[in-house]
């Protein structure tokens, strides 16, 4: 017994220093592109419910949440929607846009990335329904769903991801010209180590 406690203690303190040791580099965990930095300290994250790696993003790994947990004050966190994957991409982005606008985004995101990787979104109906069934009245829905403000939203993600030339997702800038490159943690021993080293590269931009 006391030799397995030691040497689990040895194993936790080398995935210690494993975390402490590690510093983002640039050219591996994250690259400069053709955009001009924020002028405040900002985080976009593109997604799609449809996408099966956004979805551990948010509901398994929980990396958004532990990235908006630890960012620097007054930092802007933001999440758009891409239209080009799924049969009802466009009507996601619409609804996700109507989602931002009425404050309902943490609402409503878990159930539409079930629903979305359950293939069980076919139509506008069906993204109706989820937000009824978390608490969004039908005349809420009904009523802002084509708004002006929603049509706006809709406009800023796609203008955001034709900006960003965005290709795949998940994809995270930082300050504008950061990305941050999935590949670049394809040596993680673990997926705890992937999760630690991908939320400290975004806070270590987020910082410098």
């Amino acid at each position: 017994m006391k030799k397995l406690l030691f040497i689990l203690t040895a194993l936790l303190s080398i995935n210690i220093a494993q975390a402490a040791d590690f510093v983002p580099q640039e050219g591996k965990q994250f690259i400069t592109v053709t955009q001009p930095a924020s002028v405040d300290k900002e985080v976009i994250e593109f997604f799609s419910f449809y996408c099966p790696h956004c979805a551990n993003f948010q509901m398994e790994y929980k990396i958004p949440q532990a990235i908006q947990a630890k960012m620097p004050q007054g930092t802007h966190f933001v999440k758009y929607h891409v239209n080009f994957l799924g049969r009802a991409s466009e009507d996601l982005t619409r609804a996700w846009a109507f989602a931002m606008a009425t404050n309902s985004t943490e609402l409503v995101e878990d159930a539409l990335f079930e629903a979305a990787q359950s293939n069980r979104i076919s139509s506008m109906a069906d993204i109706r329904k989820i937000f009824i069934d978390k608490g969004i009245t039908a005349e809420q829905f009904d009523n802002g769903i084509n708004s002006f403000a929603v049509n706006g939203l809709v406009n800023k993600q796609i203008n955001a991801l034709e900006q960003y030339q965005v290709k795949g997702v998940p994809a995270f800038f930082v300050n504008g010209n950061k990305q941050i490159d999935m590949g670049g943690f394809s040596d993680s021993s673990s997926v705890q180590q992937f999760v630690d080293n991908y939320t400290t590269t975004v806070l270590y931009l987020l910082n410098h």
